[in-house]
This record gives structure tokens, sequence and C-alpha cells, in this order.
């Protein structure tokens, strides 16, 4: 199974970023190879859309699980018509967040709020 999970650096070990859409990182688990890649968010910086975007390339990863604190309803809306779950996290690092997943630990998020719309840079 792939996962997903916005990151504020790419190492494993680092905190879940507080934003989907603006995450610099984007941590691609496999939990078959426990292999790792990060994937850079060329949306971060965008003025408006980054959540669609930064939804894209987790749908590119071929991520099946999302695991992310919050969610607006236009990334959510592509996530969700990719067929990818998309978990709650916790606040602990991303390793920690990916173990209490695989443990059944982490409830599904069903809150998506609004979105910042027009917003640009937080």
């Amino acid at each position: 199974m792939i996962i997903a999970i916005p990151t504020d650096n790419n190492v494993f070990e680092t905190d879940v970023s507080a934003s989907f859409g603006r995450a610099p990182y984007y941590l691609i688990y496999d939990t078959e190879t426990k292999e790792s890649t990060f994937v850079d968010n060329s949306a971060a910086m965008m003025a408006g859309g980054a959540g669609v975007k930064a939804a894209q390339l987790v749908v590119d990863s071929k991520a099946e699980v999302l695991l992310t604190p919050r969610c607006g309803e236009n990334a959510a809306d592509v996530i969700l018509a990719a067929n990818i779950r998309m978990h709650k996290t916790l606040h602990k690092t991303a390793g920690e967040n990916i173990e209490a997943f695989l443990a059944g630990e982490l409830p599904h998020l069903d809150e998506i709020h609004a979105g910042h719309h027009g917003q640009g840079e937080r």
C-alpha cells in the first residue's frame, strides 16, 4: 500500500505539515517495500489553487491513503474522486503517524473545511 503525508521537511521523522495544500513536501511511503521518497510540492507557493494542484501530486504518486491533519474541499474532491482514503493525523512525526495508521489508530478524516480560496501564501 502507498501512503502519502504532507510534511514540513524531507526526512522521515519530520513533523506532519499543518497545511495540506501548502506543505513543502509529501512523504510517499510504500508499506510493502518500506521505502520512502519525498516529492517537492510545486503548488506550495501558488497564489491560488494550491490544494487542487497538491491533491493531483498525491494522485500521481499512486497513493491509496492520505494521512493529513486537514484538507480543503476542492482538494478533498480530487482525492476522493481518485478513491484515496483520508485519515486524520495525530500530533506526532510522519513516521509515528504511519505506525499509528497501520495499527488502526487513525480516524477517517471526515471534517473537510471550505479551503482558503484566494488567500495566497500563509
